[in-house]
């Protein structure tokens, strides 16, 4: 049978704020998110040699998989379209855990698209949007995968257009951040450090960095440099080798430094990578 091979990416917050909380306890949230190069990658094949899904990982850290969210991306799909084949998928992780990269909801919805696809489901972007927001509050984004606005629970999406070319330089501090606690801890505070999100479209869609630079923001840091201060560390670090746009992304715990210099690039790899996870990637356009 056939096998679907699909890369599955990652993201980075370049700003994100807070704007309420729902009855359910669910964030309402204002953020910008950006696809990066760094990616997963999924090899999916039909299989009638078992009466389940199978689903394997070379992620141990990741735990029983049957509650990750490739898991209930296949469920919703076998429950809404009675989907009569079962799924052998083999998922290679690549993006850290626990880091605020979005790797689950990557996986949740590059497995929505690539079956819908394979079984020629008659499935709009819209309704592929809702049933990803059923599966998590970053998945939606991954369904376009493109420079966004979202607001809401992730479903209210607004493309945004970009002017410059970015590469990023990702730090992975050794201990993550799990989202729950980190939300919890932000919530104690009762007020949270709002920024402005308008600037920080304005300046990528102008290709102003020094806007961009006085402009990122992430409520979250606070708490999560509370619970890892190594978040800051790295923060320092980059800052003093020289990235103007530095950020922890999601809920952390992972760094980046956006930059247009390949340069400073190899610089800051030289001098970190024998201390962090280090990645370079490019933001997607």
């Amino acid at each position: 049978m056939k096998k679907l091979v699909v890369q599955s990416f990652a993201k980075i917050n370049i700003c994100l704020d807070i704007t309420g909380v729902r009855e359910d306890g669910y964030h309402l949230l204002d953020t910008i998110m950006l696809p990066i190069s760094l990616h997963d990658t999924l090899l999916i094949q039909e299989t009638s040699r078992v009466i389940d899904n199978y689903i394997t990982l070379d992620e141990f850290t990741i735990g029983d998989s049957q509650y990750n969210t490739v898991t209930k991306a296949i469920n919703y799909l076998e429950d809404k379209y009675q989907l009569n084949t079962k799924f052998k998928i083999d998922l290679h992780k690549v993006i850290p855990m626990k880091a605020g990269l979005g790797g689950g909801s990557s996986n949740a919805a590059f497995t929505l698209k690539a079956i819908t696809q394979y079984k020629k489901i008659n499935i709009s972007e819209n309704e592929l949007i809702n049933a990803a927001v059923k599966i998590g509050a970053d998945v939606p984004f991954f369904i376009k995968n493109k420079p966004a606005r979202c607001k809401g629970i992730g479903e209210i999406i607004e493309p945004i257009n970009i002017k410059n070319d970015y590469y990023v330089f990702l730090v992975k501090p050794e201990k993550g951040c799990s989202t729950q606690n980190v939300f919890f801890a932000a919530d104690k505070k009762h007020k949270y450090p709002h920024g402005n999100v308008e600037n920080v479209v304005k300046a990528l869609e102008k290709g102003d960095d020094e806007l961009l630079a006085n402009s990122v923001f992430n409520v979250l840091e606070e708490s999560s440099i509370e619970l890892v201060p190594e978040i800051q560390t790295v923060k320092d670090e980059l800052k003093e080798i020289g990235f103007k746009i530095v950020l922890m992304s999601g809920s952390g715990s992972a760094v980046f430094g956006l930059t247009r210099d390949k340069k400073l690039l190899k610089v800051a790899n030289k001098k970190l990578e024998n201390k962090y996870h280090t990645i370079v990637a490019k933001v997607l356009k």
